[in-house]
């Protein structure tokens, strides 16, 4: 008895989109996360960091919530790491002056410096991983966009 042909609906494992993002995003992680070794920290803990040292340029009072939307991470994963950043000295949480139930973030100045280091490291990953895309880099962002809306 022969089996049934799949219900793929391509004739090509690389021509599905949600595939090759997975293939992309995971050698890209790869390489992120080698890059942050060094700094004692993971993908999130760094996204987090700069996650709150960019809305910290234009927003006076950060909450958890407000991160977490930036960052498009899960709430209750949000407040389990910065736990840790905490403990680790790189974030502090105080409570909200109108909001008792919420929380605002501050970097440390640890915090600060940490990320004033390991940013340019990054971002010269991120560059290097990219350049392929060259003059496309523009679209290719404008397309990555479109997704998230």
């Amino acid at each position: 008895m022969t089996e049934p042909n799949p219900p793929f609906v391509h004739d090509e494992a690389n021509e599905s989109t949600g595939f090759l993002l997975w293939q992309v995003t995971t050698l890209w992680q790869r390489k992120i996360t080698a890059a942050l070794r060094p700094f004692g920290l993971t993908q999130v803990q760094f996204v987090l960091l700069v996650g709150l040292l960019w809305l910290g340029m234009s927003e006076p009072l950060i909450t958890q919530v407000m991160l977490a939307t930036h960052t498009k991470f899960d709430a209750m994963m949000t407040s389990q790491v910065l736990r840790a950043l905490e403990a680790r000295g790189l974030v502090e949480r105080r409570s909200h002056p109108q909001d008792s139930r919420a929380k605002i973030l501050y970097l440390t100045a640890e915090g600060r410096a940490l990320v004033s280091k390991a940013l340019p490291v990054v971002d010269g990953t991120d560059t290097e991983f990219f350049e392929r895309i060259g003059k496309d880099a523009a679209q290719f962002n404008a397309t990555l966009r479109a997704l998230l809306d």
